[in-house]
């Protein structure tokens, strides 16, 4: 029987699709070689989250003073937490896979690579293969850890994100090469959990696609926990030594040496567009990935892709939307994704998240702006929480006072930026928000007071001049 759709992955990209596509009365296939769910469930965001859970709570517990809580003492039990967090993956796991099953999706264990633009060869675990052909085909292999070229890489304790997400003891030390949102989402997780932790990245800065501004003022709050962070360093090697490893580097004052029990390397994430026969049907890829176009065709009719894999922004909810447009775009009457709305979380300690434009973006597209913030100091909510560092940034623009940018550092930033996602998402502008009534107390109060800074409107806030 032909399929009107075949999907290569089981990530938040491959399995969004697929249901999104039979909702719209499709026949689909996905074809999975691991497990439902992808990096994100199974080795990523989830499990990362978890574990970030398990650290919120330890760091709350050292402050316990504040609020007058004295506690006799306490142990943090890791195994405990691993366990709870494959609770948690399995859970989603069996959920994900009930879901395509109400929908009609037929699933299938195996590598999937590409015959021809209607054929598919899935590949079982015991070696057997099976032909299977299809009006449509949807490539959505994800993306794994990038190796970097340096020497040393394979020694015991280098470690990778996945083996982060799996370690059954605390380390002493932990040398994180490179300061991106993965690379400062383990630090702040495995210093919680008692480890000292050094970040050492090769650019200017850590996290380098965030705005400025916001990541001048997380880096002291990142010190001040006890993060060590070293920045223009370049990695030339890691050697094994007696009591652990030694990474051994150039800095912008000459050489520079890192000793730990574990070297994790975080340097970004790589597409996975191998064994998928991509050259032998004339699909154009690169290091990057798969090159497909606004509607994520790729060079060969009637094959897609989607998520990491084609590069870009490699986010879970991007490769999501991703999915539903291109079955929207095959089987519906079509869809178009914003990419200026959308938003990206570092849950960091305290969290980082933004949507829209950095004021670096505006800059570069010739965008006049206007900027206002709001300091969490001065929110009520904040200050009750015992967690009142950071602030709410908006960008406008200058005229219309439209707003395209939101960066918020500090607490739940990853659930207050979706406010921002709306608003710039619909062409909001500050007037209009303005008038929306927000509660008291809460922290998206100084949401509120930073829009309405921009019209120098704003109660709580001293006048701009």
């Amino acid at each position: 029987m032909e399929m009107d759709l075949i999907v290569i992955g089981g990530g938040p990209g491959g399995y969004v699709a697929a249901i999104r596509a039979a909702q719209l009365g499709a026949n689909v296939m996905l074809v999975e070689q691991d497990k439902i769910g992808g990096t994100c469930l199974n080795k990523g965001c989830i499990p990362t989250k978890a574990l970030y859970r398990n650290a919120q709570m330890l760091n709350y517990l050292k402050g316990m003073k504040e609020f007058g809580i004295t506690l006799e003492g306490h142990s943090f039990d890791i195994e405990t937490a691993q366990t709870r967090k494959q609770e948690i993956v399995d859970r989603l796991q069996t959920g994900i896979a009930q879901l395509l099953k109400s929908f009609g999706v037929q699933v299938v264990q195996g590598k999937g690579s590409l015959v021809s633009d209607s054929m598919v060869e899935v590949t079982d675990i015991d070696g057997k293969k099976d032909r299977l052909s299809t009006k449509n085909i949807l490539l959505a292999t994800g993306s794994q850890p990038s190796k970097i070229p340096v020497p040393g890489l394979g020694l015991p304790g280098v470690i990778f994100s996945n083996e982060a997400l799996a370690l059954d003891y605390i380390p002493n030390e932990m040398i994180i090469i490179g300061g991106g949102v993965v690379g400062i989402e383990f630090a702040g997780i495995y210093q919680a959990f008692g480890t000292q932790v050094t970040i050492v990245e090769l650019l200017p800065r850590i996290l380098p696609t965030v705005d400025e501004e916001i990541v001048r003022r997380l880096t002291p709050l990142l010190k001040r926990k006890g993060i060590k962070i070293e920045t223009g360093v370049k990695v030339q090697a890691i050697v094994q030594e007696v009591d652990g490893l030694k990474v051994s580097a150039e800095g912008k004052q000459g050489p520079r040496q890192y000793s730990g029990e574990l070297v994790l390397v975080s340097a970004g994430r790589k597409a996975n567009t191998e064994n998928l026969n991509l050259s032998a049907l004339g699909i154009t890829y690169d290091q990057g990935g798969i090159k497909v176009d606004s509607q994520y065709a790729t060079s060969v009719p009637g094959i897609y892709a989607i998520g990491d894999v084609i590069g870009g922004q490699m986010l879970a909810h991007v490769a999501s939307e991703q999915g539903k447009t291109v079955a929207e775009n095959i089987f519906g009457s079509g869809a178009q994704l914003n990419y200026d709305a959308i938003p990206s979380c570092v849950f960091s300690f305290p969290q980082v998240a933004a949507a829209g434009l950095t004021e670096e973006e505006a800059k570069t597209r010739g965008i006049s702006y206007t900027v206002s913030k709001f300091m969490f100091a001065a929110n009520g909510k904040a200050l009750t929480m015992g967690e009142a560092d950071g602030l709410v940034k908006v960008i406008a623009d200058e005229q219309s006072k439209k707003i395209i940018g939101v960066h918020i550092l500090g607490p739940h930033a990853s659930d207050l930026i979706h406010e921002g996602v709306l608003a710039i998402h619909n062409g909001l502008n500050a007037k209009e928000i303005g008038h929306v009534i927000h509660a008291h107390p809460t922290l998206a109060e100084s949401f509120h007071e930073a829009i309405l800074g921009l019209n120098n409107e704003a109660i709580h806030m001293i006048p701009r001049v």
